[in-house]
């Protein structure tokens, strides 16, 4: 509210002086130089004008539209924290939850690290050291070689095609050794959550929300679907959360991710197969990239029109959290599908970024 006056208060003073002659052209405020991070409670949020950040604001329609007819729902736009674009379509209040799909394989990858960080886990170690032998239907030799970072890097070598999300151990079938071949595996990503567990004592629930949903100011939660452990939350919350993993894992001058290597392992590449993905987030910016469900390797860049360090969590259904460290931007998109069959290598994201670029450039 005190943004709407003060930018109230400027509009009608220039509005007042262009009348009496003093002056010919708008004044625009100048762009916050310092990052912006909403209190943990209550929904105050600061705002900014995509006029002071000299963004072409005859783009936006383009943009609205194009989300609009694509099932969005929520869409979030942040520079340096602060609100520049907030929209919400196709019947959802900013008061709604809504699913974060494998978007919140991100939210995983980040609380393993603060395991690690604590000293409970170790990537490094091999996977039974938390989920016990027997976890897979694997021999003891063949189980033994699966770590933790192999199931973050997707590389785990367990083949994804016996009962896709099942983590049950007879649903864990040797394909190859690990480190050999990248193939995007659901239960084996599931089950990371129970490698937590084991590591913490506490539930995974409890221990994200004591870790990272609490301390940033999240709210939302963990559910069963079938196999599936879903989160749903409101478009603000993961904007939060996109806006703690800009920041490297500080959050208003709490640092959280203490250990800057994970983090930087992280959002790197995490294996010599699919360049474009690190610890279950997607990244830009590499020459070669693989999507979900085959084999194909694809050359260029993981989306052309984004900026090349641009790293991402994706979702079902397009359920998207952009981070672009260099131009301190982050970017939330929530809604229905819009027709994509890849998760990754979507032409959605490109389109979008090609209209989003027609905005911020």
């Amino acid at each position: 509210m005190k943004n709407f006056i003060k930018w109230s208060i400027l509009v009608l003073a220039v509005v007042t002086a262009c009348q009496s002659g003093e002056v010919e052209e708008p004044i625009i405020p100048p762009t916050p130089e310092t990052m912006y991070f909403p209190p943990l409670t209550g929904s105050t949020w600061e705002t900014v004008s995509p006029l002071s950040l000299q963004w072409n604001i005859a783009g936006e329609q383009d943009l609205f539209n194009y989300l609009e007819d694509k099932g969005t729902k929520s869409f979030i736009i942040l520079k340096k924290g602060r609100i520049v674009y907030e929209k919400y379509f196709n019947g959802q209040t900013a008061n709604d939850n809504w699913l974060w799909f494998s978007a919140a394989k991100t939210l995983t990858a980040t609380t393993i690290g603060i395991a690690q960080q604590e000293g409970l886990m170790d990537i490094h170690n091999k996977s039974s050291d938390y989920l016990g032998t027997g976890w897979t239907a694997l021999s003891a030799t063949q189980e033994d070689a699966i770590t933790i970072k192999h199931q973050l890097s997707m590389s785990s070598g367990l083949d994804e095609t016996i009962d896709w999300g099942c983590y049950d151990p007879s649903c864990f079938v040797y394909k190859a050794d690990p480190n050999t071949r990248w193939a995007y595996h659901q239960g084996a990503y599931t089950i990371l959550q129970n490698a937590v567990t084991n590591a913490t004592g506490q539930s995974f629930e409890d221990y994200f929300a004591d870790k990272i949903r609490n301390p940033i100011g999240m709210d939302g939660d963990w559910f069963v679907f079938g196999d599936y452990h879903l989160y749903r939350s409101t478009a603000r919350s993961m904007a939060r959360f996109g806006l703690f993993i800009l920041n490297e894992g500080v959050w208003d001058g709490n640092t959280i991710i203490t250990d800057t290597n994970y983090f930087s392992e992280m959002t790197n590449t995490s294996q010599n197969i699919n360049e474009s993905y690190g610890y279950l987030w997607w990244l830009n910016g590499k020459n070669l990239s693989m999507t979900t469900g085959e084999q194909t390797i694809f050359s260029g860049y993981l989306v052309p029109n984004a900026p090349a360090d641009m790293y991402c969590a994706l979702g079902y259904a397009d359920q998207k959290i952009y981070v672009v460290p260099s131009q301190e931007l982050v970017i939330i998109r929530m809604g229905d599908d819009t027709g994509e069959s890849n998760l990754a290598n979507s032409g959605f994201d490109n389109i979008l970024w090609g209209k989003i670029n027609a905005v911020i450039n």
